[in-house]
């Protein structure tokens, strides 16, 4: 499946939780998720998120381990439907939204709970929802610098180019004399002018 059809699903299930088992199991859904799209971006995403994608693969790895309980170990990793990942922007921008409304509810279910075991397994997913959070927006951040960069180079090279051609150093047209090029027509006019 997908990747931001996978965390669309995981929202929603998220969503239709009911209690405190489903929850935990959600937030372990998310953080495998997290994992499996951090792994994925380390390995064939744009190069410029490889860094912070191996971080969130690590944190992923780590924090779904933390939650200890009956629903989360009996739970099959939705994330190994992981298919591929076309839009990086579009997944990223999705998985952030999962990781705060994890966060979220793990604050609802360690503020109820009257089982330290729970409250302390809670106060470690939500940091590492808020961790991998982090790394998520700086990805995104890293794909805004990088296309800032590129529409600065785009331009700066339409800049350069004049409407019939590419501007010479000193602001004469080149040998590209038109939109069609210089015709032999042309260059016999330029001949009787000299």
């Amino acid at each position: 499946m997908e990747a931001e059809r996978l965390v669309g699903v995981s929202r929603r299930a998220l969503a239709q939780s009911r209690g405190t088992p489903d929850i935990i199991a959600e937030a372990w859904q998310a953080q495998a998720l997290a994992q499996a799209i951090g792994g994925r971006l380390a390995a064939d995403g744009p190069k410029e998120l490889r860094g912070e994608a191996r971080g969130l693969s690590e944190i992923g790895g780590r924090s779904s381990g933390s939650l200890d309980h009956p629903a989360a170990r009996a739970a099959v990793a939705r994330a190994a439907q992981l298919s591929g990942l076309a839009d990086p922007r579009a997944t990223l921008t999705g998985l952030g939204a999962l990781l705060g409304e994890v966060g979220m509810a793990l604050v609802g279910v360690a503020c109820e709970t009257d089982e330290q075991g729970l409250y302390w397994q809670c106060m470690e997913a939500i940091d590492a929802a808020d961790e991998s959070m982090d790394r998520v927006h700086g990805m995104l951040r890293r794909l805004d610098e990088h296309e800032r960069e590129r529409q600065q180079d785009l331009e700066r090279g339409r800049g350069r180019d004049g409407p019939y051609g590419v501007h010479g150093a000193n602001g004469s047209y080149g040998e590209v004399g038109g939109p069609a090029g210089t015709t032999v027509a042309g260059r016999g006019r330029a001949r009787l002018r000299e």
